[in-house]
């Protein structure tokens, strides 16, 4: 076995991690495995031969990454999804993000997202994987004391913004109710009411390869990708909490998950991936 192979596969054996970690970081499977493979060649441009700690010096790096990436995302305005993505798909796709975020919970991911970028990979490095702030403070640029308070910052608005849990059912309805008649009737105006000025809506991969995004950020691109859709959808309960759902001939073919924060929409999940329908409890509800 020669030094690359070699190398390769002592990365193969941090991979897991490393996408673990891109992937708290960040909350996207796409970009989460795009930094991982971006280590993989900082790494093999590395003479690892000076490399101590390897899963620490990979930690590091991949932090690092999704550090601009989260930058980069903060400075560049978000589009909508393209028109041409359908209420409904069926191709097969990979299960990689569901698993992802099954492991972490969509509400928490929700609630990362108002983070700001030093600030959420203080918090994930530290509250979630337990590295000390001496090893986050050259991470993010700051003092270990400095990093510690990013953190504990971090902390606070995480504990202090988690996703409604007590919010009553009938509420939930009625803004559930609102969100489809103002996509149904194009009512801007009424989308932007129910939804949270972070909300999030991210899609499977179905639905990204008919033509759409992978995520979209912010109220004004959410409100107009939905503007005048959603015309099949209907209030369901999915796996026991409330979403909406679109089947035709009694097929169903997309739900949308959802999450409430502040008493709006914080969180949408577009799930139109045929095997992952099959594991989902949905139950239509009345119009």
């Amino acid at each position: 076995m020669d030094e690359k192979d070699f190398l390769a596969r002592q990365f193969d054996n941090h991979r897991g991690h490393l996408r673990a970690v891109a992937y708290r970081v960040l909350g996207s499977a796409a970009e989460a495995e795009d930094a991982v493979q971006e280590t993989w060649l900082r790494l093999a441009r590395t003479d690892a031969a000076g490399i101590d700690n390897l899963g620490g010096w990979l930690t590091t790096v991949v932090a690092r990454v999704c550090l601009d990436v989260l930058r980069v995302r903060k400075s560049r305005r978000e589009e909508p999804m393209g028109a041409g993505i359908p209420e409904l798909a069926s191709e097969e796709a990979t299960d990689q993000e569901a698993i992802l975020a099954d492991s972490v919970g969509i509400a928490l991911l929700v609630v990362l997202n108002k983070l700001k970028p030093a600030e959420r990979v203080a918090f994930v490095l530290h509250d979630m994987f337990d590295l000390p702030f001496e090893e986050i403070a050259p991470i993010v640029g700051r003092s270990p004391a400095a990093a510690r308070q990013l953190a504990s910052r971090a902390r606070r608005r995480v504990q202090g913004a988690r996703p409604d849990s007590e919010l009553d059912a009938a509420r939930r309805r009625e803004i559930v109710d609102a969100f489809l008649a103002a996509s149904k009737s194009g009512d801007l105006k009424g989308l932007l009411r129910v939804l949270d000025p972070d909300v999030v809506l991210r899609a499977d991969a179905v639905a990204v390869r008919m033509g759409g995004q992978p995520e979209i950020r912010g109220a004004d691109a959410v409100a107009a990708t939905f503007k005048g859709r959603a015309q099949a959808a209907k209030p369901a309960l999915i796996d026991g909490a409330l979403g909406l759902a679109v089947a035709f001939h009694g097929q169903l073919r997309i739900v949308l998950r959802l999450t409430f924060a502040g008493g709006k929409i914080a969180g949408i999940e577009a799930l139109a991936d045929p095997e992952r329908l099959k594991q989902l409890a949905v139950t239509p509800l009345g119009a």
